[in-house]
């Protein structure tokens, strides 16, 4: 393992400043209470004067919350009170803060500061944990991360939280964070899995996650410097996580504006995400998940979805959920933004990285840019009948998270599908999922609906019209007869001859099953 020399804090004596931490309720729950609902929203939103107005007084959590979170300097003396404090500034956690007169002063004149950023955040099971970032990074995004240039390391966002609510938590040996930042994927990695390896390619990240898992009180997790799979040779892994840096830009070496290791990853288009999820499926372990964020090209002539087909490896199956598509302006807008560009003091400098983000998007002949969810399953040798299920779709609707569940049930139907024939099908019994409603749609007062609609209130809130036949064949199903049976007695209702009618429902169930409005009894 290669350890990087950086001036971060040290971790030998983080569980002493986790137990202060603990002990002044500076916790996700501590810090709401504090601050109140709309305070606590708004720094969320990177708006910090109503968090500084809560944190007023003289409380330990209070003044934790304004060294933090806000990054303010705080009388030694309350430092001291909340932490510590030798400790605190031995190990490089805090260091002098201003004086009055502006300058920098040592922590005997008075004041200290933070050195990095740490944020409260919960475990899935309300464990207490703690995401070490770099300062700047909870009050203002990555524009607010000043002076680290390229090796600059976010704290919590939402694609990363995105990330951890769709990976899929059963009990695994090992499993691979690859691209780690600032650790939290490996953090969640911890609970469930008996080794974690993580890797980056900024060495600067490494340290972070080291301080983040010692801050969180978990193990150690195997830390190793370089870029995709480099790091880790022909190891194999039960699960494998990145949040990778996919943002498609003409930002690589010495390009205008410069590469932002966070976000940027130095290859042409989408090809680092493409690299990713092709070389997966060789470092997977049968029956492993791999698990990606990633944006894909629209590119003229060619649709998305068969880009994205083209990219899973042999021997594994896929989901890929395409989430939000924007043009190329946007794109390009939302990024100049995200680096605090549309902010130059040099009036003609946003208007050339912008004419470079399009120039680079004309040479492409790109017109769009997708943004989603990938998940690969490495599929047991003699298990999968018809070759690969690649379901790729579109789906900007709400979800509810955590979808780790149905993620995994996914591909366990799809399993299902591809191993019953249709007469396996009908023979199969089916219960309706936990809550599936059904909705009428019509004019008022009509006598009839003019389509029915079966709706999810859970996982991917899915929604799709259905026949008189569908809705009343769903609604039947209670696991006690099988499909077959259900079919006859509908036939007979509808005075529809029961084999023409055999004949044409196995696409539909097929359809049910496979988007989770029916669940298969004894498989």
């Amino acid at each position: 393992m290669r350890v990087s020399k950086t001036s971060l804090p040290a971790s030998d004596r983080a569980a002493r400043l986790r137990e202060a931490l603990l002990a002044a309720e500076f916790t996700v729950d501590g810090v709401l209470d504090a601050l109140g609902a709309p305070a606590y929203a708004a720094l969320a939103r990177s708006e910090t004067v109503p968090a500084l107005r809560a944190t007023r007084g003289a409380s330990r959590l209070k003044t934790l919350v304004r060294l933090f979170l806000l990054q303010c300097s705080v009388p030694a003396d309350r430092a001291g009170d909340a932490l510590p404090l030798d400790d605190a500034l031995a190990d490089g956690w805090l260091a002098g803060g201003e004086s009055a007169g502006g300058g920098v002063s040592g922590a005997a004149s008075g004041s200290v500061r933070a050195t990095v950023d740490i944020r409260p955040y919960g475990g899935p099971e309300g464990q207490d944990w703690f995401i070490v970032s770099d300062l700047g990074c909870s009050v203002g995004g990555a524009a607010g991360a000043g002076g680290r240039g390229e090796a600059v390391v976010l704290g919590v966002g939402g694609a990363s939280t995105t990330l951890a609510g769709l990976t899929v938590r059963r009990q695994v040996a090992s499993a691979l964070d690859l691209g780690t930042g600032s650790g939290l994927q490996a953090l969640h990695a911890t609970q469930h899995a008996t080794r974690v390896t993580a890797t980056d390619l900024n060495a600067r990240a490494l340290d972070f996650t080291r301080l983040t898992l010692a801050l969180s009180g978990v193990e150690q997790a195997e830390l190793l410097e370089g870029s995709l799979f480099e790091p880790v040779g022909d190891a194999t892994y039960d699960l494998i996580v990145s949040n990778p840096p996919f943002v498609i830009s003409p930002a690589a070496d010495g390009a205008p504006g410069g590469r932002r290791t966070y976000r940027d990853g130095g290859m042409a288009g989408d090809d680092l995400c493409r690299t990713l999820v092709q070389q997966a499926g060789d470092h997977l372990n049968e029956g492993g998940f791999a698990q990606f964020l990633a944006n894909w090209e629209h590119v003229e002539g060619e649709e998305w979805q068969d880009r994205l087909r083209s990219w899973v490896p042999r021997g594994c199956d896929a989901w890929i959920v395409q989430r939000e598509v924007q043009d190329v302006t946007q794109y390009a807008e939302l990024w100049l933004r995200d680096s605090g560009d549309h902010q130059a003091v040099d009036d003609d400098r946003y208007a050339r990285l912008y004419d470079a983000w399009l120039d680079e998007f004309e040479t492409r002949k790109t017109h769009a840019v997708g943004f989603g969810w990938i998940t690969l399953r490495k599929a047991a040798l003699g298990t999968v009948r018809g070759g690969p299920s690649i379901v790729v779709e579109d789906w900007p609707h709400a979800v509810e998270q955590p979808l780790g569940e149905a993620v995994e049930a996914h591909f366990l139907r799809q399993d299902y599908l591809r191993t019953h024939d249709d007469a396996a099908l009908l023979a199969g019994r089916f219960t309706l999922a936990a809550e599936v409603v059904q909705e009428q749609v019509g004019l008022p007062g009509a006598e009839d609906p003019e389509h029915v609609v079966l709706r999810q209130h859970r996982g991917m809130r899915r929604a799709t019209k259905v026949d008189t036949v569908g809705a009343g064949f769903a609604g039947v199903c209670d696991g006690t007869l099988s499909a077959g049976r259900i079919l006859d007695a509908i036939a007979q209702l509808v005075e529809e001859d029961p084999v023409l009618l055999r004949d044409r429902t196995p696409e539909s169930i097929r359809l049910l099953v496979g988007e989770g409005y029916l669940e298969p009894v004894g498989e």
